[in-house]
């Protein structure tokens, strides 16, 4: 009887884990247009973010890519793999990425399928 119940306490437990750092997690919305992003910056505080990344008539599949500023982005070592979205974006639909824990500083985000300019900036405070 005691094994139960520590098994229901530790079931009940990781449940309120999961939602308590699920409620610190924070949504970014970023849309996509024809070779473009239509936010080109963005500045906002550290901390646990989805990116959810909108396909607005592209006419193609989109990604994310999220790399922080200075570092080569043509390498995908240096970029932030829980930041990619977790299936290709297609045409007029919305994916989402894994939460992506940022801390202060600057970032930039492209799109290499859409293409899009790669000076778009994320500014971590």
């Amino acid at each position: 009887m005691k094994k139960v119940i520590a098994i229901v306490f530790t079931i009940i437990g990781t449940i309120l884990t999961v939602n308590a750092q699920t409620e610190n997690v924070k949504l970014i919305s970023l849309e996509q247009t024809p070779g473009e992003f239509t936010k080109k910056q963005l500045t906002v505080e550290e901390g646990t973010y989805i990116f959810e990344i909108s396909n607005n008539e592209v006419g193609h599949d989109v990604g994310f890519v999220l790399v922080e500023k200075g570092k080569d982005i043509s390498k995908p070592e240096n970029h932030i793999q829980t930041a990619y979205v977790t299936t290709v974006v297609a045409n007029g639909k919305t994916q989402k990425s894994k939460p992506t824990t940022l801390s202060k500083g600057e970032y930039v985000y492209f799109c290499p399928m859409n293409p899009t300019a790669t000076d778009n900036t994320l500014i971590v405070q």
